[in-house]
């Protein structure tokens, strides 16, 4: 379905300045050799699919389940990675719950032995000497998961989890914004909430680096992005049924007031201002109310 364009140069003149989406947004950078782990294994495959032709049966079994190890290993390593990034990009993070890193070596490790062992010829004790240089290239080539919380300077061990739990829930939630929107194909209102959560993620920025704002943001937080997530879903509801223009100017406009309350709390945040952040939250809890979220 052809999707509409709308940009600042566009008629309606509403979108995003050049640049703007992609502000506080880090770019994602791609392991060339990380993604050609996929392909390594695909002679295992053929050599399977040969096995089955020729009636071998526990030839086949064994170079198929090689091939399956040697994939979880390259999708273990490739979300190992960007795990990886998501931590080293913040200031304030937990390290990654599951090894994913580690679990591929072991994966890589435990496949190359089957396939060497098993059908390449090399016997047990060959294969697990091709099974430990593999694993151990492996290592050296990527490295381990991050083991060790990150915090700010001078915040305790405990403060510091509370904000990484805080802020992974807020990113969790953030995500689920704009796969929501992405659900409803218009690019120029996917643009919007991109503009929206830079807001956001500025604020994510501002409790990293003093985590004693977390207590008022995380208030501020479960208001603003909970409806904006509610407003979202209403929406994609509602547009899916019957693309309505007044839903769709009624959501831009609540974007627009979320956008500017969270710019607004940015500065409360920097300027200590309790008082001002309350009657904020006040507004937009009415707001929200009207909108029947």
């Amino acid at each position: 379905m052809a999707q509409r364009f709308g940009g600042r140069y566009s008629p309606e003149g509403t979108g995003p300045k050049p640049g703007e989406r992609f502000r506080g947004r880090r770019a994602v950078r791609v392991n060339i050799a990380a993604r050609a782990m996929y392909v390594a294994p695909l002679p295992l495959l053929l050599a399977g699919i040969g096995e089955v032709m020729q009636g071998d049966a526990p030839g086949m079994i064994f170079e198929i389940g090689a091939f399956a190890l040697l994939i979880l290993s390259a999708a273990l390593l490739n979300e190992g990675l960007r795990a990886e990034e998501a931590y080293r990009n913040r200031t304030i993070a937990r390290p990654p719950a599951i090894p994913r890193k580690l679990f591929a070596v072991a994966a890589t490790g435990l496949g190359i032995f089957v396939a060497a062992a098993f059908s390449g010829g090399a016997g047990l004790i060959g294969g697990a000497l091709f099974g430990s240089v593999a694993a151990g290239a492996q290592f050296l080539a990527f490295g381990a998961d991050p083991m060790r919380r990150k915090g700010a300077e001078g915040a305790s061990d405990f403060e510091t989890d509370r904000v990484a739990k805080a802020i992974d829930s807020a990113e969790a939630t953030a995500a689920e914004i704009l796969s929501l929107i992405r659900g409803v194909g218009d690019r120029h209102l996917e643009a919007r909430v991109e503009r929206m959560l830079t807001a956001v993620r500025d604020v994510f920025r501002t409790v990293e680096e003093d985590p004693r704002d977390l207590t008022r943001a995380r208030k501020f937080l479960s208001v603003y992005l909970t409806g904006a997530r509610d407003a979202t879903q209403k929406f994609a509801q509602l547009y899916a049924a019957r693309a309505n223009p007044e839903a769709r100017a009624d959501y831009e406009a609540l974007l627009a007031d979320l956008e500017t309350s969270f710019r607004a709390h940015r500065e409360e945040l920097l300027r200590d201002d309790k008082v001002a952040l309350d009657v904020e939250i006040e507004v937009l809890r009415e707001r929200l109310h009207q909108e029947g979220v």
